[in-house]
């Protein structure tokens, strides 16, 4: 289950929302959070204190303030074009506070390799309510995605809006740069699998075949975190565990492809003892 916004939420930014002529005061806010993982300080352990990080001069080696420093664009080697914040505002666009949708398309028609971070976009007010609730309507019945762009964190971020719940969530987009090509990195001729093989394979497929539940999915590595950190504060001993041999032994694949199928795929079975295991606790 999904957590609830807390009231006292900040907005990660606030605007208009605009379709052809008609706009509506929003409000953007952060739809993931990592509030519950695991930080940590960087800690002196001959004295137990917390370490801060100083700013210093490259060349003097000496500190400098943070409050006087300037952004700098290197043009060729220790050259820089410096800009301070006033120039850099100087730099306007009409999207720092505006998102405007430009066009409609299917969601299937975006590759999933560029959405990029999700936010919960929320009117502003009751001023200008209603004319979001049209455009989300409208949005909801015609089963569309609307195109837009944004500014955020002093960068224009193209975006994606799909009516969720009753409001709508906007989903930043990766741009066309941003994404590598597949071609270094995929083997361009894969040797063509045995029949026999690809029928078992997609029959332990067929095994596991389930519903998508986000619940499922567990960090183990952020609760193995917590589990030594209540270790270490019981005083109890902590023991590493010696790593698993993998050795480079020919493995039979016809073989393990139906002791898999025997099993039941891997994973099912064990998901049913632990729902039948669940049961009996309750």
């Amino acid at each position: 289950m999904a957590k609830s916004r807390s009231r006292a939420a900040r907005p990660a930014w606030e605007g208009h929302l605009r379709l052809s002529l008609v706009t509506c005061p929003v409000a953007l806010f952060t739809a993931t959070e990592r509030s519950a993982d695991v930080h940590f300080h960087l800690i002196n352990p001959r004295t137990n204190h917390r370490i801060r990080m100083q700013t210093v001069d490259a060349e003097t080696g000496k500190p400098v303030e943070r409050a006087g420093l300037v952004r700098g664009f290197e043009v060729s080697k220790n050259r820089y074009i410096l800009l301070d914040k006033e120039e850099l505002d100087a730099v306007k666009l009409e999207s720092t506070r505006i998102i405007d949708i430009k066009e409609f398309v299917d969601a299937s028609a975006i590759d999933r390799i560029y959405w990029d971070e999700p936010y919960y976009l929320a009117p502003a007010g009751k001023t200008g309510i209603e004319a979001f609730s049209v455009i989300q309507a409208a949005m909801k019945k015609q089963d569309k995605v609307a195109l837009g762009s944004l500014v955020l964190h002093q960068r224009e971020r193209p975006c994606a809006l799909e009516p969720r719940d009753d409001g709508i969530l906007l989903t930043t987009l990766r741009t066309h740069d941003e994404i590598r090509s597949s071609a270094g990195f995929f083997t361009k001729s894969l040797p063509k699998p045995d029949k026999g093989m690809l029928d078992i394979a997609e029959k332990i497929i067929d095994q596991q075949e389930g519903k998508f539940d986000p619940s499922h999915f567990k960090d183990r590595y952020e609760d193995a975190l917590r589990e030594l950190i209540e270790r270490k504060k019981k005083g109890k001993p902590i023991e590493a565990e010696e790593p698993s041999e993998k050795g480079d032994n020919v493995i039979d694949l016809m073989a393990a492809l139906r002791n898999s199928l025997k099993e039941g795929g891997g994973r099912r079975p064990r998901a049913k003892r632990a729902k039948a295991a669940r049961k009996r606790a309750a």
